[in-house]
């Protein structure tokens, strides 16, 4: 029942409209809205103009409310307190890992601390947070209760309630450049940056990890990919009784494994390898699927791969060809530039080394992949001064090379029952993962405050945070792209982070002030977006 109330403040009546229900077999208020003073509802029923807004906001929205949605539905904060145990802080570890990860996915480059103020997030995160408790100070403390046995716990439960979303293939695959560490002070004596990897067991669905190790690349005895992928995919058994993991690597992991022992697996070779497939014309190719890879083309045959007989892709993406187009005429612009201001200091004098000097220079110019090709050099002379550098354009080996090169890779796999989607899918799946964790990191991570430095506890948090935002933004893509929008996870969340609620706030005439809260417009894919995640659950 609803009904309108008065309020005496000062010698001013304010007037409510107020909502009543029974609760407990009681009647009770429970829900009131300001309406005004008596001139202000006088002014609104004669179509007066109100009083302008005093100032506005705006607050992120969007992406906030789609993580902390899929958090909730993860289970996340229940998970983390379960494997935890018992604990009398007012705020848990679980909320408070929970958050880091909202944050990390969110808004990985600023503080927590002036991050928290700027989200609408604490309308709807639950429990609610005083803004004193939103610091990283507190969340630090918090996660620093997380023992080895908690993180085993944790993983453990997090794969099984993914494991249950996502069942199928798993994939063991590296992430050499997960990040680098430095302490507080990275100018100080003694502060070495650590380079870290990680390596991980994911879902070949939607790439999501369910299990994650992390390693320091610059110590010595580090344990080769093959080693490491078998300790996953062990862990990963003993957590889900599956016994299965296809193990994907890239061109330079190929030499560190032996795909005779029978582990299944897909992954890339180096083009030059098999030249003849090299050659085939694009005619030779077939699409592999317009709607998961759309203009992707792919030859799919056999060959003679480490002494046995494997199934060989060669693939050819419009995407890849392009951005490798881009980037070898960068390249060659950068190259003939400084051959020119080479060429031109031996014409004037002003070079004065050696032949041997000189032809090293030309080396160092062209190093760039590829471009030493379509750069042919000629130098005539032998001492300082009568030296002298002719140089061309090869237009034909360039058009040679953006036939033969661009756009191609060539994946060999033991799957024989695979069909072709699925090889090319399991074998992006790396991409996709470094992808995301380029921009969970931004790739540099530095010390997370002044009297902090990284140590190996630390970085361990740190890596599940990430694996979990990971985790939770790639389960938000899978799902966006069943709804048929094919979005990496950085245009996902841009499109969200897109979706903004503006606070409006009103002077104040008597008593509180007045606000009016209301989200920003939204094109056609942010709306899509929005009733995918079902955000207005969570809209003011």
């Amino acid at each position: 029942m609803a009904s309108v109330i008065g309020k005496r403040r000062n010698g001013q009546t304010y007037y409510y409209l107020a909502k009543s229900a029974r609760v407990d077999g009681e009647p009770r208020i429970v829900s009131q809205r300001y309406l005004g003073t008596a001139e202000d509802i006088e002014r609104a029923f004669d179509g007066g103009a109100a009083a302008p807004p005093r100032d506005s906001r705006r607050l992120a929205f969007g992406d906030v409310a789609a993580v902390w949605s899929t958090v909730d539905k993860l289970g996340l904060v229940r998970l983390v307190d379960a494997a935890v145990g018992p604990q009398r802080a007012k705020v848990s570890v679980g909320t408070y890992l929970a958050l880091a990860v909202l944050h990390r996915a969110t808004a990985p480059n600023t503080s927590l601390r002036r991050w928290w103020p700027g989200t609408a997030a604490d309308r709807f995160v639950r429990p609610r947070l005083a803004r004193a408790a939103v610091t990283e100070d507190r969340c630090w403390r918090a996660l620093q209760r997380l023992t080895r046995e908690h993180l085993d716990r944790i993983e453990a439960a997090v794969c099984a309630a993914v494991g249950e979303r996502l069942p199928g293939p798993a994939l063991a695959l590296d992430v050499p450049n997960f990040a680098t560490f430095t302490g507080a002070d990275p100018n100080r004596a003694g502060h070495e940056a650590a380079l870290h990897g990680l390596g991980l067991v994911v879902t070949m669905d939607g790439a999501v990890p369910l299990v994650a190790s992390g390693y320091r690349r610059n110590r010595p005895g580090i344990a080769s990919f093959g080693a490491l992928a078998e300790e996953l995919a062990g862990r990963h058994c003993a957590m889900t009784g599956a016994g299965e993991v296809t193990l994907v690597f890239d061109t330079g992991q190929y030499s560190q494994l032996d795909l005779s022992s029978g582990r299944h697996f897909v992954g890339s070779l180096p083009l030059g390898d098999h030249p003849e497939l090299l050659a085939r014309p694009a005619s030779a190719r077939r699409p592999v699927d317009p709607e998961r890879f759309p203009g992707v083309t792919a030859l799919d045959t056999r060959a003679t791969v480490a002494g046995a007989r494997r199934r060989l892709v060669l693939t050819h993406s419009p995407t890849l060809h392009a951005a490798q187009a881009r980037g070898f005429a960068q390249a060659l612009s950068n190259a003939t530039r400084e051959l020119e201001g080479l060429a031109a200091a031996l014409d004037s004098g002003a070079y004065r080394h050696g032949r041997e000097q000189v032809l090293s220079d030309i080396a160092r110019i062209t190093r760039a992949r590829r471009v030493d090709r379509v750069l042919p050099t000629e130098v005539t002379g032998t001492k300082p001064g009568s030296i002298r550098l002719a140089w061309r354009i090869d237009e034909a080996a360039r058009a040679r090379l953006d036939e033969e090169f661009f756009g191609k890779q060539l994946l060999v796999t033991d799957h024989e029952d695979w069909p072709l989607p699925d090889v090319i899918t399991a074998y992006r799946a790396r991409y996709h993962l470094d992808s995301t964790f380029r921009r969970l990191n931004d790739p540099f991570v530095a010390g997370p405050a002044p009297r902090w430095c990284w140590t190996e506890d630390r970085i361990t948090v740190h890596a599940l945070v990430c694996v979990l935002a990971a985790a939770v933004t790639h389960l938000m893509r899978r799902e966006a792209d069943r709804a048929g929008l094919n979005l990496s996870v950085r245009e996902l969340m841009d499109q969200l982070a897109g979706i903004g609620e503006t606070l409006l706030r009103y002077p104040s005439t008597g008593g509180r002030p007045r606000t009016h809260r209301l989200l920003t417009d939204r094109d056609e894919t942010q709306q899509r977006l929005f009733d995918l995640f079902n955000l207005a659950a969570y809209a003011p």
